[in-house]
């Protein structure tokens, strides 16, 4: 006999759920890498923020919805003068730090950027540190914005060590959402119950699709969808400050939980019943692992699985520059998730499909010597046919040694490797390029360069003594820490 009925027994939540929303509230973070990694990770955040507000087209979506809106307290947007309610203002510094694709990555079963999450945590905490000075108040200060970061970054990057969100079609901004709604609960004052109601109203939400990276329809959603996902774990997190209900097996529920609709494969005839079920793999306690392994982007503006091949190219450049009409083929040697996320052929359609294309981030600093967001705009790309040309020489293969080791945890390597062969025969040598500068293995070497990086972005924002202030900020870790973030906000103001 078949049931006709549902069990409605109320489930307490979910363990996965639990298991965020007790790290957020309780653990203490004594890694002194990790503090001083997320203040690195501020700075280049921030910078890539204030270098997109050069682009026109990442501008354009700034501000508030209702022009000339007047928001007491309002958040401040690095770069601009908009003082926005924390919903909009979480929108506009996501997409700001993520337009140009040169903030942090972290790369695993899933992709991600949790630098992302800055949006969400500025927003709110610049907002709710002018409130309490309002109220007669002690501010929220800059420590608190890095230990939101720290933690927000563990969040995205646990989920993502097992979890592979791209092979069911899912965005990685879910993961973004998820973590932003944790730790801006945690600056509103959650108690465990809104922290437990705001995770399972993140993870409820219908989610994003990744075919707007993908071709043939990647273009500049994908530059804006963290900001997306930013702004709607602020709301989330509002929504269950407010007493709103939870959603306790989320995740779990027979048929209509996240596990069965979205994560599980379904058969190809589209029937509920999956081939396979699959649950989030937890491999490892929340703690601080992900900021001291976090990869920052410091030498180009690229799609982290191409930046040791534009490494490579930029090797190679004099060896090729007076040679690039000779050239017979280029081979390019990588791993099996740069294959599937960013080697395509045939025409680009715009600069965000041209800095998610592997060949053509390894054509330009082949032909030029380096690579900037400049040069995926279309006036660049239009006045340079020798891009295309040597595209269409590129062949791609797959070494799975790279492969094996990108996913190996005492190594996480992006490897890539360039060779080019003439007409006459001859050939390059085969330049490899095993972990970018911007990995933990090249930390001493990097950091000078990002600082020089950081210096250079606020540059193209700020008048110079403002910049001056703003990078002695943020050289010194417990000034840094101890300052009001309302008063760090006013620096980036223009």
């Amino acid at each position: 006999m078949s049931a006709t009925f549902d069990l409605n027994e109320r489930p307490d939540y979910d363990e996965v759920l639990q298991k965020i929303a007790d790290y957020v509230l309780t653990y203490e973070i004594t890694s002194k890498e990790a503090w001083n990694t997320a203040r690195y990770c501020l700075m280049d955040t921030l910078g890539c923020g204030l270098l997109a507000l050069r682009f026109p087209e990442c501008t354009k979506h700034l501000g508030p919805i209702v022009e000339g809106t007047m928001v007491p307290h309002g958040a401040r947007v690095p770069g601009t003068s908009f003082r926005l309610d924390p919903v909009k203002a979480a929108w506009d510094i996501g997409c700001i730090v993520r337009w140009l694709d040169y903030n942090d990555t972290w790369l695993a079963a899933e992709w991600g950027h949790p630098s992302d999450n800055l949006g969400a945590i500025l927003g709110v905490a610049d907002h709710l540190s002018q409130k309490r000075i309002a109220e007669g108040k002690e501010p929220l200060t800059m420590r608190t914005v890095l230990e939101a970061m720290i933690m927000a970054h563990e969040i995205q990057g646990i989920l993502a060590l097992e979890n592979s969100f791209n092979r069911v079609g899912l965005d990685h901004v879910v993961l973004v959402k998820v973590a932003s709604t944790a730790v801006t609960a945690k600056l509103m004052g959650a108690d465990r119950e809104q922290m437990l109601s705001a995770l399972s109203h993140a993870l409820v939400d219908g989610q994003s699709l990744r075919t707007y990276r993908h071709a043939p329809n990647a273009g500049s959603r994908k530059s804006w969808a963290a900001g997306d996902a930013t702004a709607r774990a602020v709301r989330l997190a509002d929504i269950a400050m407010r007493g709103e209900m939870g959603i306790p097996s989320v995740l779990t529920a027979p048929q209509w939980g996240f596990y069965d609709v979205l994560f599980s494969k379904t058969n190809k005839d589209q029937k509920l019943k999956p081939e396979g079920k699959r649950e989030f793999s937890l491999p490892q306690e929340f703690a601080s692992y992900v900021m001291e392994n976090v990869l920052f982007k410091i030498s180009f503006p690229a799609e982290f699985h191409a930046q040791t091949a534009a490494e490579a190219a930029v090797i190679l450049h004099p060896q090729v520059k007076h040679r690039l009409n000779e050239i017979n083929k280029i081979v390019i040697t990588t791993h099996e998730s740069a294959i599937r996320i960013i080697s395509k052929v045939g025409k680009l359609a715009n600069a965000a499909d041209r800095d998610h294309c592997l060949q053509y981030m390894a054509a330009v600093p082949l032909a030029f010597g380096t690579l900037t967001a400049e040069h995926y705009e279309d006036s660049f790309h239009r006045a340079n046919p020798i891009i295309d040309e040597l595209r269409d020489k590129m062949e791609v293969v797959e070494d799975e040694r790279y492969t094996r080791e990108y996913l190996e945890p005492e190594k996480r390597s992006i490897a890539n490797a360039i060779q080019v062969f003439f007409n006459d025969g001859s050939n390059t040598d085969k330049v490899a390029v095993e972990y970018p500068i911007g990995h933990r293995r090249r930390r001493k070497e990097g950091m000078p360069l990002l600082e020089e990086k950081f210096r250079s972005n606020l540059g193209t924002r700020l008048p110079s003594k403002r910049c001056d202030t703003v990078f002695k900020f943020c050289k010194d870790q417990k000034k840094l820490e101890n300052t009001p973030v309302h008063e760090f906000m006013n620096l980036l103001l223009i």
